[in-house]
């Protein structure tokens, strides 16, 4: 019987009912919440580094294939400078990178999209969030305890029904953004695909500075309980975001008042 059903015999939000990721030990969600952090400190840090960034802290030798494998679980990869050619795209699914040279002069031009780790007092989920590119506007985000590509186009769905079609969609290379499912729904709606090339956090810039945002700003300083606890911080922090957090990148601007068109933002 499905999540969907259970929930609706036993009358409680589905909300209430997500199961916690399996499979890793204490020691490795702890691991994990280290990585997190310091991959947010020192971004170019590989494995080799990141082992012996966890040495230090834990005092304990980590040993490398240890951490090759959480940072792949927790979607986490080192960022350095690479030569960048044109992406051919294809069959593979990868998509060419549009947006060089491009001037984002307004809403729903460009939405940028991604997934992080989100880090709990035990356990942890991934949240996949939309951000309208012009106002820095979070549009739609969605938790989830499995990376599968059905809660990232569920978000992207419900984006599209609140805010229209926009006219580019920016992502990395995640498996979820290369499936057929993910690339069907954007040729159905006319939506153009632009990816980063591997390792290019820069590409996807803004998205990235919000994941570090609401980590510093909420996720780490309240180290949620449950999934139920995540999902209602989450909520509150995105409106405070969206309608009340002054953002140096939009002059003091507020994201709400730049997408709506009642404030410019400074060109």
């Amino acid at each position: 019987m499905s999540v969907r059903r259970q929930c609706q015999l036993l009358n409680i939000h589905r909300s209430t009912a997500y199961r916690q990721p399996g499979g890793e030990s204490a020691d490795n969600d702890a691991l994990m919440r280290l990585i997190d952090r310091q991959h947010l400190a020192d971004p170019s840090a590989g494995v080799r580094r990141m082992a012996l960034y966890l040495s230090q802290l834990t005092g304990k030798s980590i040993n490398k294939k240890r951490v090759r494998r959480l940072m792949r679980k927790m979607r986490i990869e080192a960022v350095y400078p690479r030569a960048r050619t044109t992406i051919p795209g294809g069959p593979s699914g990868i998509a060419p990178y549009l947006l060089k040279g491009m001037e984002i002069g307004h809403a729903n031009q460009v939405w940028s999209m991604d997934i992080t780790y989100i880090p709990m007092r035990r356990g942890f989920m991934y949240l996949f969030a939309v951000m309208d590119w012009y106002s820095r506007k979070i549009l739609s985000w969605e938790l989830s305890n499995t990376l599968d590509t059905a809660f990232c186009l569920k978000g992207l769905a419900r984006a599209v029904v609140a805010y229209g079609c926009p006219e580019i969609v920016n992502t990395d290379q995640g498996c979820q953004f290369t499936s057929e499912l993910w690339r069907d729904y954007l040729v159905q709606n006319g939506i153009r695909q632009s990816m980063d090339g591997r390792g290019r956090w820069v590409d996807n810039v803004v998205i990235e500075r919000f994941w570090r945002t609401i980590k510093y700003e909420d996720i780490y300083l309240k180290s949620y309980e449950t999934p139920v606890e995540l999902e209602s911080g989450v909520a509150e922090f995105i409106v405070h975001y969206n309608g009340h957090r002054p953002h140096q990148s939009l002059a003091g601007l507020r994201p709400d008042d730049v997408y709506s068109g009642k404030l410019k933002k400074a060109a």
